[in-house]
């Protein structure tokens, strides 16, 4: 459910198995076999060339695509596999989970009730559902904002805690910040269907699905629809960092009806969902939602960086920009699934794609070139050249954490560079490194420094003001300031701590006494948990390389910003160690393994 680019919450993204740096599932044999459709046109040979090397790179086992203008649709097609193990093609029918996409169609479906008068989205949502186990402090929340992700709600995976007493806490007053929130997606839900007097599969059926003739869509995802599905697939450690290239093994059957994300549609469906977008809320045989309330939902309430630099939020969809022309765009990650659909509004023109796997990254890329060559061919210009699909062990700054670090028992890491690819150098091995983001660096080699991922700091900006940013920041990149980046004078591998000869900040750190008990490694059975790791880095309580900061005895807050209402909570003291880790709503006991 979570959306493009890193997660919210690291713990859920650390995801898992270790890997070689080639491709293990695409490799040049398997490539030359991928099942791929029929090409009819310039455009769609080159898109599918494209995807081709997309899937490959990416590690993709499967995809399928749809394509539309603002009457017909353009092109369904699929790619890949829907089971590798029976080497089952990908075919227009598959259901694909579309993970936070669902999240429009919660929008649609409250905007129709607003239409008919039975909703204001102004009014405090507590006054629809009193019973709701949230705990509002810093002021109502209106429906308005949790459409927006402006309500101050933690971003739990779900509404309800398994105490019965524990209450969802709001962290600022609404309206304020922006902050993806499943729970709150979650809750709207339960709006939808309280107002309409039917659970949310058969109301998104009546309002929406029907309609727009969806007939291959699911509402829910269950076992009942299991045999119509792709196969999903999820890294095969879930304890380990996962680069791009790991090892991939089929995900366990999800059923899931929590309005965050579960729905699960089909390329054809899709393209049908897009056209009514591109027509403002205009279905086959009436309008889905009046075109005020169209406009309300496409109206960028809020900035949305977590989309792009460019991005707003609206209602359940994200409002941007692309090419001069405005754009509606969301991205879907499930457990096994991940998706982007393009909308372009002036352009007429719509994608959406969607992979049977989840790796942390979303098929924006697709989407975003498919709605471009559209665009040319419909308007007999030139087409776009091919992106250019990056490569996860390259970095243009690799030379800057080359070198020599050492901890304070003398042990040292060595890194080298070769062009622009950084390499841990371990016991006359050189070991590749895939950058992640920032300053980030994960090991390629299954099994080999597979735990954790390197977090590089460096010294203060050059050209930087005395005093805001800190003189090392441990896992800030270079990309996340305007400044021009210090050197790199430090790099953590889980606790363990190494520094070079730049650094020149404190090198001996006092952790509290009470931190002792929180350490250790803690597992979730939730299909969205997997493990976290807590420890001590630097004197600071840290979760899988995020600091802790402390709000009050055993809970802490879980990211840097004052703001934030995701926490994190040690429960069940007892023989000297807390037994279990809340995070973000969600339990994770600790476990003694290896």
């Amino acid at each position: 459910m979570s959306i493009e680019g890193m997660s919210r919450r690291l713990f859920l993204t650390r995801g898992a198995g270790a890997a070689l740096a080639t491709p293990l599932f695409w490799t040049a044999a398997m490539r030359a076999t991928m099942p791929q459709p029929a090409a009819a046109t310039l455009f769609e040979k080159d898109l599918d060339a494209y995807i081709a090397g997309y899937m490959t790179a990416m590690n993709a086992p499967g995809m399928t695509l749809g394509l539309t203008d603002s009457n017909k649709t353009l092109r369904t097609a699929g790619y890949g596999f829907a089971d590798v193990d029976k080497r089952i093609a990908v075919n227009e029918r598959h259901l694909f989970q579309i993970g936070s996409i669902t999240k429009s169609f919660v929008a649609l479906v409250l905007l129709q009730m607003r239409d008919e008068g039975k909703l204001d989205l102004e009014t405090p949502v507590l006054d629809y559902l009193p019973q709701l186990p949230i705990d509002a402090r810093f002021g109502p929340i209106m429906v308005h904002h949790l459409l927006t992700h402006t309500s101050g709600l933690p971003d739990n995976l779900g509404v309800f805690l398994g105490d019965a007493d524990a209450r969802v806490v709001q962290g600022f007053k609404p309206g304020e910040h922006f902050h993806y929130c499943n729970t709150g997606f979650g809750i709207l839900g339960l709006l939808a269907e309280k107002l309409d007097g039917r659970p949310w599969r058969g109301c998104v059926r009546a309002r929406v699905l029907t309609p727009l003739e969806m007939t291959e869509t699911v509402g829910v995802i269950s076992t009942a629809s299991r045999g119509r599905a792709a196969v999903g697939y999820q890294s095969f450690w879930d304890d380990q960092v996962y680069p791009r290239q790991g090892r991939l093994s089929p995900a366990p059957n999800l059923v899931m009806d929590d309005t965050a994300g579960c729905i699960a549609s089909t390329p054809g469906d899709m393209a049908r969902y897009a056209r009514m977008l591109l027509n403002h809320g205009q279905g086959p045989h009436g309008r889905i939602v009046s075109e005020q309330s169209f406009a309300l939902m496409s109206t960028p309430y809020i900035k949305a960086p977590e989309f792009s630099e460019t991005a707003s939020y609206g209602y359940g969809i994200a409002v941007d920009t692309l090419d001069g022309h405005k754009i509606l765009r969301h991205t879907g990650g499930m457990i096994a699934f991940a998706s982007s659909i393009h909308v372009d509004l002036d352009g007429g023109v719509a994608a959406f794609a969607s992979i049977n796997a989840m790796q942390g990254y979303r098929p924006t890329a697709v989407t975003q070139y498919a709605v471009r060559l559209l665009r040319a061919e419909r308007d007999a210009k030139t087409l776009p050249a091919t992106p250019a699909i990056a490569n996860p062990l390259e970095t243009d700054d690799a030379a800057d954490y080359a070198g020599a670090f050492t901890d304070a028992n003398g042990r040292k890491l060595e890194f080298a560079v070769e062009g622009k690819q950084l390499f841990l150098a371990d016991e006359g091995k050189r070991i590749p490194l895939q950058h992640t983001y920032g300053d980030n660096f994960i090991s390629t080699i299954e099994g080999v420094f597979a735990g954790h991922t390197f977090i590089f700091g460096r010294a203060q900006a050059e050209g930087a003001k005395s005093g805001t940013p800190p003189a090392s920041t441990s896992g800030v990149g270079s990309g996340d300031s305007h400044e021009k980046p210090g050197p790199v004078v430090e790099v953590s591998y889980g606790s363990d701590w190494y520094v070079n000869a730049k650094y020149s900040r404190p090198r001996s750190f006092t952790a509290p006494n009470e931190y002792g008990p929180f350490v250790g490694r803690y597992r979730s059975e939730s299909a969205w948990g997997g493990d976290a790791l807590a420890y001590i880095l630097k004197g600071q309580l840290t979760l899988d390389g995020q600091t802790l900061h402390p709000i009050g005895g055993s809970l802490f807050r879980l990211g840097d910003e004052e703001w934030t209402p995701d926490t994190a909570e040690f429960l069940c003291l007892f023989e000297g160690k807390a037994r279990i880790l809340r995070i973000a709503g969600t339990d994770f006991w600790r476990v003694e393994v290896d």
